[in-house]
């Protein structure tokens, strides 16, 4: 009986780990998620580190490579809090040690286009960063 009682707390522990670490993720994929909904700079360079690649997705650019201030400052001189038509989704999140990988849906609500993002997440001094994302227009044949 002892034997049990150690392993299932052992396993409970594993998965409260896996569980927060979730969480965590979740809360850095939200700060950019809100931040390019809400028109929030500062919440979506927070969630970047600040070397990270950002691979878009734009019609004439086979690859179109910006960094997390330039992505944020499209959001620059928008009305903050204000919603930009663009509703979010994660749709995956998969946590290895110290690195993660998400799936996100973004659905622009005035021209239809469903973008989905693939973030690369790393835990950097405690705190999770996107430390690199690539987007891909998946409504259009390209």
């Amino acid at each position: 009986m002892k034997k049990v009682c150690i392993v299932l707390t052992l396993f409970i522990s594993i998965l409260s780990f896996g569980q927060n670490e979730v969480a965590a993720i979740t809360t850095t994929l939200n700060l950019y998620l809100e931040g390019s909904s809400y028109n929030y700079p500062e919440k979506i360079t927070e969630a970047f580190y600040k070397d990270a690649p950002l691979f878009l997705s734009k019609p004439d650019q086979e690859i179109w490579l910006v960094s997390p201030e330039a992505y944020a400052g499209f959001y620059e001189n928008k009305e903050k809090g204000a919603y930009n038509g663009r509703a979010t989704k994660v749709l995956s999140i998969e946590v290895l040690n110290d690195i993660a990988l998400a799936k996100a849906e973004i659905y622009f609500e005035k021209t239809k286009d469903i973008y989905v993002d693939i973030f690369l997440l790393k835990k950097l001094s405690g705190t999770w960063k996107i430390i690199s994302k690539a987007a891909s227009n998946t409504t259009r044949s390209e």
